[in-house]
């Protein structure tokens, strides 16, 4: 094949071997890294974006869910004092340079893939083995790092921010493990869960522990049901969106959030206090929401967003963003449906399931570095799609 043909093929492996490099420093000192990291990785392989027939509805939703959050300024409360505000704006950008990023992953030649696989499961494993060392050590080399750098951190905001990996790790787990074999596998498989498990429980963190839980089943499902199951799941995470102030509300009037009480943290019930004031103003404006970033103006009730997911996109854009949210996530479970028994799918499933857990109780929709990770997850999701498992030898299984 002639050199000029080859060439961008190699470039964009260049590039996402460079993005899975950083990543488990960013995922252990740097997590807001994340949106600059994959915003240049989609920047420098623009030219081998490709939009394949498939993703058409996927990429109307998106689109249409940009143009009517980007509509919705108009009547937002919230009014943002600079640039870096501008959520808009920026969502924009990210759709682009993320999207471009999530494309790269498939036009990677096949002769690279092995190499990009190899750099996954050591990324992932890296990572690991940092957070183990930091649980072990209270974070001690968080501390060393901003030390040297000149910046003085207190012990809980470096664990807090070191227990930040914790969600990379959830996320990158399983196609890390999907895109190994053999003994190599199950090695993995032992390093990625205490990396996990270990850390998470020492530094008291739970969301990580619900996530595990729920990507293992939504794995377990695609396993056992491997054309049904991922449509299951896109009928479940569709639902969720679209009845989740029905649920939500359901549940408060039934008790269950003063029955749960007693048994749960400061956080948690902090947690139902939000959850429970934007079910109240979701209700108070259902059809065209408050506008983007508008629970950012609603404190004391809500500290600057829901932490949910679905909540937030129904306070903040209304039925029609509710309805966007749900079809884009309907379109990546569906699309994992296979003919036969798929671990990269289930895999795929798992990381795609974390995320959700994760958004559900944790992040804002919006944030620059949650969005990156997200199509991180994605672009490694698509290579472990497209390759055949690795073993550390190197030699395709």
């Amino acid at each position: 094949m002639p050199a000029t043909q080859t060439s961008p093929g190699r470039w964009t492996a260049g590039v996402i071997a460079g993005l899975l490099v950083l990543t488990p420093l960013l995922g252990w000192a740097g997590a807001l890294g994340f949106a600059p990291a994959v915003a240049l990785a989609g920047l420098l392989t623009f030219p081998s974006v490709r939009v394949r027939v498939e993703d058409r509805t996927l990429l109307l939703a998106l689109f249409t869910a940009l143009v009517w959050a980007c509509a919705s300024l108009f009547w937002s409360p919230w009014r943002p004092g600079d640039l870096e505000g501008q959520t808009g704006l920026k969502l924009v950008f990210m759709l682009a340079l993320y999207g471009c990023a999530v494309s790269a992953a498939r036009a990677v030649p096949e002769v690279r893939l092995p190499g990009l696989l190899r750099g996954l499961a050591a990324a992932v494993s890296t990572l690991a083995l940092l957070l183990l060392l930091e649980a072990a050590t209270a974070a001690a080399g968080y501390k060393a790092l901003m030390g040297l750098l000149g910046q003085t951190v207190r012990p809980d905001h470096a664990i807090k921010n070191v227990a930040q990996g914790l969600y990379v790790l959830a996320l990158l787990a399983p196609p890390a493990l999907a895109a190994t074999s053999g003994r190599a596998r199950l090695v993995l498989g032992v390093l990625l869960a205490a990396g996990i498990l270990g850390p998470s429980l020492i530094f008291g963190y739970d969301a990580p522990l619900l996530a595990l839980a729920c990507a293992g089943t939504a794995a377990g499902l695609v396993l056992v049901a491997p054309r049904r199951g991922p449509r299951l799941l896109a009928g479940l995470s569709a639902a969720g969106f679209l009845l989740a102030p029905v649920l939500v509300k359901g549940a408060f009037a039934l008790g269950l959030d003063a029955r749960l009480a007693p048994l749960l943290s400061e956080s948690w019930l902090q947690r139902l206090g939000y959850w429970r004031k934007a079910v109240e103003w979701i209700w108070a404006r259902p059809l065209p929401g408050w506008g983007l970033d508008a629970s950012r103006a609603f404190g004391p009730g809500i500290r600057l967003h829901p932490h949910d997911a679905a909540l937030q996109i129904w306070m903040e854009l209304g039925l029609i963003g509710a309805v966007a949210a749900a079809i884009v996530w309907a379109s990546i479970f569906s699309g994992l449906s296979r003919p036969g028994r798929s671990p990269p799918a289930a895999a795929a499933a798992a990381s795609a399931t974390a995320y959700l857990v994760f958004g559900a109780v944790s992040f804002g929709v919006w944030q620059e570095w949650w969005l990156g990770l997200g199509a991180l997850s994605a672009l490694a999701c698509i290579l472990v799609l497209r390759a055949r498992p690795i073993d550390l030898s190197g030699r395709s299984v």
